[in-house]
Order: structure tokens, then sequence, then C-alpha cells
């Protein structure tokens, strides 16, 4: 065997060693209720429902 091989199987176990103590477990599992935020898209206006059937019939059909 050459040593350079040697050297590198070495070095490739030492970063295999430092890799799985940096990333060997997984980080918790994170719930739904933590990554979903409700909120209303726009304020509601409440002039929006205001519907009058007679002011309908003044503009439109007088």
């Amino acid at each position: 065997m050459d040593e350079g091989t040697v050297g590198t199987h070495e070095d490739t176990d030492g970063a295999a060693t430092a890799r799985h103590a940096r990333f060997g477990r997984l980080p918790e599992p994170v719930r739904a209720e933590d990554m979903v935020e409700e909120r209303p898209a726009v304020v509601p206006d409440p002039a929006r429902n205001a519907y009058d059937p007679d002011e309908w019939l003044v503009r439109y059909c007088l």
C-alpha cells in the first residue's frame, strides 16, 4: 500500500467522524401549530356588505 492512500483513508475517517459528530442526529421535530400563523388577509370593510336595494333602484331604474 502507498502511504498517500493510508493518509487519505485516515483523513476520510477523521472527516467522517467530524461529520457524524455535527450531523449525526436529526433536529427535533417542529409541531404543525408552530409552522402556521393565521391572520386575516385584509381588514374587513363594513361598508362592503351594506347593500341597500332601494339605492340600486334609484341609481339604475329612475
